[in-house]
């Protein structure tokens, strides 16, 4: 084990300790005497001594030493007993330690980062032995202190684990501590008086490798989209890369695809996120991707034991996995026996008396009158009692559905009509009423298809020979399958073992395909515990229309056009009610391409229900988030494709580095099971393989399809040609032996080009046992750990293109740079990702989920908290303590559709105005700041001149033609607005005048905004002036009014004409006045005194002509200002100040 460093003497330890093995900074020693046969006296005299002391006091017999070159003195850094151990303990440190050593030119500098390693293993050891013991050790306790107090998080910010390790700045390795939380990965390091940290949340992590350099043998290399961290000498590194993959996965689909990548429950809350629980959730994946059970089914038990298989008359050991619903059992050898038990068809669950030869004996009983005998359970009684308990509650279940459904539909006294679905002579659908002692024949021969739609046709164009020839071939095959039942059992409890992985690479005979497809999928069990699910799902989706009907109309008779089953209506027909049935069933998913042809196989070999369950089965759990709109679960596995290709392929890999076109070439390969590439009969026998080894199969064959035209594809010119060899290829890999001549393969089209002879015919046999032999080693634990990590590459490439696409939408409207605009987007999507991250649980629903579905700049948006976090960091003038009641103002004029939302479009185009717009422009947005709606009546104001009938007239109504009560002023504003749309729209609209109340508050602003600035006195005395200048004005403007209403009421009509005109030099458009405004002109009929603060009012234009007039305010606001610099200091400071006022409001709550 590993020592604190203790400091010994080298030369009084070479008397009694023996060197076994050395280098220039390191000892591996053994204790004299320990060991030794040759009974020398010295190895006696050492051996006497240390047994002679008291146990405490006795010497480890193995010990490494820390050495300095040149120096007495050591350090003892580890001890044990074993010589195993030592050893282990030696490598690690050669392997991870030695080639760093020589970097540092001071020996005392080699000593503190050798010890400073050794103190960190030490720590991790301790930290990991207390986890087991508790939930939260002391030593959690501590770094999660140090956590806090290093980086300054909010405290909601939960640290998940921690692991000593270096982190390389170039050359030199920085030995400290990596904290992974549920948001963030951060690292710290204080070492010979430097200290290094970062913070990286992971939704900036673009990609994690595992990589090999010449100073490190393995490494793990972390990239974000600005920079490239590369960590190692951890004491587990599989562990720790294992946690991160994790972490970031679950990370960014939390915050990227929430809705289309659904997570565990335990994961839906970031608060239950632990270490142990991250370890139940990687273990639980793998389950559920190796016996392809429903994604909602939870783990409950593991359990080392041996089930006794028959066809091997021995016990085969292995683990046990159970659910909710089901008892699994995998060999230790991935794919050399496996069995999936459904609860559903067990009937006991037994405990055996316990002997020598069975210890802890379990009997499970099953349906099918047959036992399976489990030994060597650890804990069988807790095992037992919980199956037995899932056992009796799914019992129950079951009965309550059966009896509810025996009672109210099949008892013959029954007097309603039942109504059920289906079809006449031209395949479309129809209601039938009849009562229920009528139902059962009826239901057996009208209702749906009942049977596989293959019996009624068979495939023209085949001599009498070749069907001879196929029927010998199907009845050897039948012959083979029929003796494995009885050996290895039939249903979807079979033993499913290696050879009947060689029975499926040959092809599942015509006879038994639909049967075996509903076993090894496990639809079987689905289909017998919902009985009627399917036709119930048919009558609720007759008759609807949707976006994904009508995508199923337009597809269906694209699906195996070639095929006599679907040149019919009552082909079609049945087609339409399994993909209208399934899009109605999981409306997310609706329709995606490529179902109809998958559907159309499947009705081939399969009842039409049976043919529903197993599209449910491939769509929702063998293919997981592959039928969605991004389709992402398809783009994951095409990624870990190229990552297998460059491991499996070398030499392909080294002849084509951008493997994307041969990726995005198989796209179709996975998504259709190579159905659209494949001869009909060799595309079938592909599915087989799918429905026994899941998404595996695709993979093993897609590689060896590529292996097999490795020569040709390494010679190819572009991509085009590399599309012809492999469509070539795929085209001429035939069922059987054809006698009819191949057609020419595309990509050797005469031997004058100098490429070799292709081969006649590829057997899909042939091709797929090559596929087991070369490339049968890979595992689905392999594949599930593959796709954690691509999967985060995928999610950010879609980030990337709506970061693209949004900037491409706004760079017309603004005048930011492009480098500008982009940092400003990336400030924007974090402060959205902060409140997620530390929000207090009141955040907006619109911005807890994200949805891809939204346009561009509307993927991601800020509420009025967040907006005021983005002022505080870019505007170019704060306010002082005026500058909260500006953000809340400025935030009201933004979100111009008033869903307390503002899009990044919105945000871009204010910034704009403030940085790169003219005067005019940035005066006419403080005044709009300053009159309603941005200044509302609500808002708290000390200043007396606050007009009272303002906040106490009454809004009128009027009634709407469809009886709808809708505002007179909305109403009236509408009207005019559809009026102005005539006018020409090039003309800059006015905005409404201000009146005394609304222009104190714009001065206050100004005011506010020049506090600080070095000619603060100068701009004082200027805004005075223009503040008395805009006064007289205002005062004038409002005598005029009041004269000129003196004089229209006597009678003078032509000075009423006058007036007006005058007055529109100073009022606002009718189309462009708020309800304030209205509100404004409604209160002339109140008092004399209210009457005169109404109607004193400036225009924009006499507000901008007067500063105008003052220089000082014409420098200020026209000094060009550095958006760049700004938008640096922004990123500094956007998550310290964040987190700061989070941890004051979680401190004053």
């Amino acid at each position: 084990m590993w020592l604190n460093p203790e400091e010994v003497l080298l030369k009084n330890a070479l008397k009694l300790w023996v060197t076994e093995k050395s280098n220039e900074f390191f000892l591996l020693q053994r204790r004299r005497g320990h060991g030794d046969t040759g009974g020398k006296f010295t190895g006696l005299l050492v051996g006497a001594l240390d047994s002679v002391l008291d146990s405490n006091a006795r010497v480890t017999p193995f010990r490494i030493l820390l050495q300095m070159p040149g120096s007495q003195v050591s350090w003892t850094i580890a001890c044990g007993a074993a010589v195993g151990e030592m050893n282990r303990h030696w490598d690690w440190l050669v392997q991870n330690l030695l080639h760093s050593l020589s970097v540092f030119e001071n020996k005392e500098d080699v000593a503190s980062f050798v010890k400073g390693k050794v103190k960190g293993l030490i720590a991790e050891e301790v930290r990991g032995r207390q986890a087991a013991q508790e939930e939260e050790p002391e030593k959690f306790r501590e770094a999660l202190l140090k956590f806090e107090l290093c980086f300054g998080l909010p405290s909601s910010e939960k640290l998940v684990t921690t692991y000593s390790c270096c982190c390389w700045k170039g050359r030199v390795p920085r030995q400290g501590w990596l904290y992974l939380s549920i948001n963030h990965m951060a690292f710290y390091s204080f070492l010979l008086g430097k200290e290094v940290k970062f913070v990286i949340p992971w939704a900036e992590v673009t990609r994690l490798e595992r990589v090999s350099t010449g100073l490190m043998t393995d490494m793990v290399r972390v990239m974000t989209r600005r920079c490239q961290l590369d960590f190692s000498m951890f004491l587990s590194l599989d562990e720790a890369f294992g946690v991160i993959g994790q972490l970031a996965d679950i990370a960014l689909r939390r915050l990227l695809d929430s809705e289309g990548l659904e997570l565990d429950r335990v994961l839906q809350q970031s608060s239950n996120i632990t270490k142990r629980v991250l370890e139940e959730q990687a273990l639980r994946t793998y389950v559920l991707a190796l016996f392809r059970l429903p994604r909602g089914e939870r783990l409950q038990e593991v359990a080392l034991c041996s089930v006794w298989t028959p066809h091997a008359r021995c016990h085969t050991t292995g683990t046990l996995f159970t659910t909710d619903s089901y008892l699994c059992f995998a060999s230790r050898d991935e794919g050399h026996c496996s069995l999936l038990i459904p609860l559903s068809e067990v009937i006991s669950i037994e405990k055996a008396e316990s002997t020598s030869l069975l210890p802890n004996p379990v009997i499970v009983s099953v349906r099918s009158k047959k036992a399976f005998q489990l030994i060597e359970l650890q804990d069988r009684d807790s095992l037992v009692d919980g199956l037995t308990s899932r056992l009796r509650a799914l019992q129950w279940k079951h009965s309550m559905f059966h009896r509810e459904r025996y009672n109210g539909c099949m008892v013959p006294s029954c007097l309603y009509l039942r109504t059920i679905v289906c079809t006449d002579e031209r395949g479309t659908f129809r209601r039938l009423e009849i009562a229920p002692k009528d139902e059962p024949d009826l239901w057996r021969s009208t209702i749906l298809f009942l049977r596989p739609w293959l019996i009624y046709f068979d495939f023209p164009m085949m001599s009498s020979k070749e069907a001879q020839s196929l029927k010998t071939m199907e009845q050897v095959k039948e012959r083979l399958w029929e003796d494995h039942f009885p050996e290895y059992g039939r249903g979807v409890h079979m033993f499913r073992t290696e050879k009947i992985q060689k029975l499926v690479a040959m092809g599942i005979p015509e006879s038994l395909r639909g049967e075996l497809w509903m076993t090894f999928s496990d639809a079987s069990s689905e289909l017998a515990s919902h009985p009627g699910y399917y036709s119930g799902l048919v009558t609720e989706s007759m008759g609807q229309s949707s976006l994904a009907t009508e995508e199923i109309e337009r597809d269906l008779h694209r699906s195996l056009p070639d095929h006599p089953a679907f040149q019919n209506v009552k082909g079609i027909a049945a087609l339409r009610r399994v993909l209208t049935a399934y899009a109605h069933r999981n409306p997310k998913i609706g329709y995606c391409q490529s179902m109809n042809i998958l559907a159309s196989v499947l009705l081939l070999y399969t009842k039409e229900e049976e043919a529903f369950s197993l599209l449910v089965a491939v769509c929702e759990r063998m293919l997981p988030d592959y039928f969605n709109r991004r389709v992402i679960g398809a783009q994951v596995d095409q990624s870990v494709f190229e990552e297998l290709i460059r491991d499996r392929l070398p030499e392909l890999a080294e002849h084509i580095p951008d493997l994307s076109p041969l990726s995005s070439i198989s796209l179709s390969w996975f998504l259709t099971l190579f159905l659209s590439v494949l001869p009909f009969r060799s595309a079938v026998c592909v599915v087989d393989c799918f429905f026994f080894h899941g998404i595996k199969a695709i993979f093993q064959l897609g590689l060896a399809v590529l292996d097999a035209n490795a020569t040709a594809l390494c010679a190819s010119a572009d991509d085009s040609q590399a599309l012809m060899i492999l469509t070539g290829f795929l085209d001429q890999v035939k069922y059987d032996e054809d006698p009819s001549p191949p057609t020419p393969h595309p990509s050797q089209s005469g031997e004058e080009e100098g490429r070799p002879p292709v081969k006649q015919h590829t057997l899909i046999t042939d091709l797929i046992a090559d596929s087991y032999e070369k490339f049968g080693d890979l595992t689905v634990r392999q594949i599930e750990k593959l796709r954690c990590r691509h999967r985060i590459q995928v999610l950010q490439a879609h980030e990337d293109t709506t970061k693209e696409n949004a900037l491409r939408v706004v760079t017309p409207d603004v005048s930011l740079s492009p480098e500008n605009l982009a940092d400003v987007y990336d400030l924007f999507k974090t402060e959205h990702f902060i409140n997620l991250y530390w929000g207090d649980g009141g955040t907006t629903l619109a911005l807890q989920h994200h949805d891809p579905g939204r346009p561009y700049v509307e993927q991601y948006r800020v509420d009025r908290v967040q907006f005021k976090s983005l002022y505080m960091l870019l505007v170019p003038w704060l306010c002082g303590f005026h500058t909260d009641t500006v953000a809340h103002r400025t935030f009201t004029l933004l979100d111009q559709d008033r869903d307390s939302l503002i899009t990044f479009r919105e945000f871009a185009g204010w910034l704009d105005t403030l940085y790169f717009e003219e005067l005019n422009e940035k005066v006419r947005l403080l005044y709009r700041l300053h009159i309603p709606p941005a200044l509302t009546e609500s808002e708290d104001d000390p200043s007396p001149l606050k007009s009272p009938q303002l906040s106490t007239t009454r809004p009128l109504h009027v009634e709407l033609p469809n009886g709808e009560m809708r505002d007179f002023q909305e109403q009236l504003k509408q009207m005019l607005k559809d009026l102005a749309k005539e006018k020409e729209k090039d003309v800059e609209q006015p905005v409404p005048p201000m009146n005394q109340r609304e222009f104190i508050q714009f001065c206050k602003t100004l005011y506010s905004m020049f506090h600080g600035n070095p000619d603060e006195n100068e701009l004082f005395q200027a805004i005075a002036t223009v503040t008395s200048l805009v006064l007289q004005i205002g005062e004038v403007g409002h005598r005029s009014r009041c004269s000129g209403s003196e004089v229209s009421s006597e009678g003078g009509a032509g000075d009423e004409v006058e007036d007006d005109h005058r007055e529109g030099s100073q009022e606002d458009h009718p189309v462009f006045s708020t309800e304030e405004d209205g509100e404004r002109k409604e209160g002339t009929s109140k008092s004399s005194g209210s009457e005169s603060q109404s109607e004193w009012a400036v225009s924009y234009a006499q507000i901008l002509a007067s500063l105008l007039t003052e220089q000082q305010l014409v420098n200020f606001f026209e000094k060009p200002m550095d958006l760049s610099a700004k938008v640096a200091e922004a990123k500094v400071k956007q998550y310290h100040e964040r987190a700061g006022l989070l941890m004051l409001q979680q401190g004053t709550s």
